[in-house]
């Protein structure tokens, strides 16, 4: 790499804004991961894996594959996994190699990206396989780390009708920086009927100012499903190695940004100076420009008020993690205020872009 592109990747990587939720940086590419989508929000995942044939054709094969999943709150979530050309589909009895995956998923403990441990229950139907399946997974994060593991149970094994199955799963990240990422992952059916472990490395982007996170993967299975990624494939049963490169593409739907569609334009937040009667005495100003918050973190005295004024040119939302009442659609141009009372520190994002996140700190 050269010394211009080397640098213009670090400058890339620093300028992006800060991680958000639903990410390729906290989970391997064959995993399930913890991850639950919040209430209003929809979670679409592209991902697109390739075989090229040997020569002298060197013809491209691709194995597309689709999830689409949405959060009712109380951290449920339901959704799908779609793969068009899964070969986990093509062995003796499959009747398609169109693999559809239905699942619903409960996170009982954590949040992803937060330190400690995760754990989720993901019951699930595959159609092709008629088979009820299900996972319990577990994350662990500290620091720039992430250590997943999985365990899976099958009730019919695509391409070996009737065989139940058990397998088992383990994966690692490495954060690199706050916005690259390094993964990979080993999964495998406990007793294979055909096949052998399936594995996937990893090197994982978040895009600047942006909620979405895409990654470059090579691997040896064709589909994210439980049982697509508990399967090795081999090279259409020569026993050689199998080998699919592609790229995964997140992209999560705040239902909200689109509720003017319906409901017509929300009633803009407070566009002039905040009236210090209301909100007590202004101590501090956020700015908002370029889909970040100027100011990681401010430092107020109790009883005092901040500012947020939005220089971007759509709307944003100043939402308190704590439950702390927050702002209304904050139009460009306006402004909004908010007294704090009691000291504390008041974590806050933006509802139509998670990515963008802050901090108050009352003493």
């Amino acid at each position: 790499m050269t010394k211009p592109l080397s640098l213009a990747v670090l400058a890339l990587a620093w300028a992006a804004a800060p991680l958000g939720a639903q990410s390729l940086l906290y989970r391997g590419p064959n995993m399930g991961g913890t991850w639950v989508p919040d209430g209003g929000v929809v979670q679409f995942n592209f991902l697109h894996r390739f075989y090229v044939t040997p020569g002298p054709s060197h013809t491209v094969i691709n194995y597309p594959s689709f999830t689409l999943a949405a959060g009712v709150g109380h951290r449920i979530g339901f959704g799908g996994r779609f793969a068009t050309k899964s070969l986990v589909g093509t062995g003796a009895g499959a009747q398609s190699s169109n693999e559809t995956e239905v699942f619903v998923r409960w996170r009982a403990i954590g949040m992803e990206g937060k330190e400690g441990f995760s754990v989720a229950v993901t019951p699930a139907y595959n159609l092709l396989a008629k088979s009820v399946d299900g996972e319990v997974g577990v994350d662990w994060n500290r620091g720039r780390v992430t250590l997943e593991a999985a365990g899976r149970a099958v009730s019919r094994e695509l391409g070996a009708p009737g065989a139940r199955q058990v397998a088992l799963a383990g994966g690692f990240v490495a954060r690199l920086t706050r916005y690259i990422a390094v993964s990979g992952d080993l999964g495998s059916f406990v007793a294979p009927v055909d096949g052998r472990a399936a594995w996937s490395v990893a090197l994982d982007l978040l895009i600047p100012g942006s909620p979405h996170t895409f990654s470059l993967q090579a691997s040896n299975a064709s589909s994210a499903t439980m049982q697509g990624a508990s399967r090795g494939l081999t090279t259409f049963g020569t026993g050689s190695n199998f080998i699919l490169y592609g790229f995964e593409f997140t992209i999560p739907l705040h239902l909200k940004r689109f509720s003017p569609w319906f409901h017509g334009s929300p009633k803009p937040a407070v566009t002039g100076n905040a009236a210090p009667s209301a909100t007590g005495p202004v101590a501090a100003e956020v700015r908002v420009g370029a889909y970040h918050f100027t100011t990681d973190s401010i430092v107020v005295s109790a009883g005092q008020a901040v500012r947020w004024v939005n220089g971007d040119p759509v709307e944003h939302t100043v939402t308190f993690d704590s439950g702390e009442p927050g702002s209304p659609l904050i139009s460009p141009n306006g402004t909004w205020a908010h007294r704090f009372d009691r000291p504390g520190r008041y974590a806050y994002h933006c509802t139509p872009h998670p990515f963008m996140t802050g901090a108050v700190i009352v003493r």
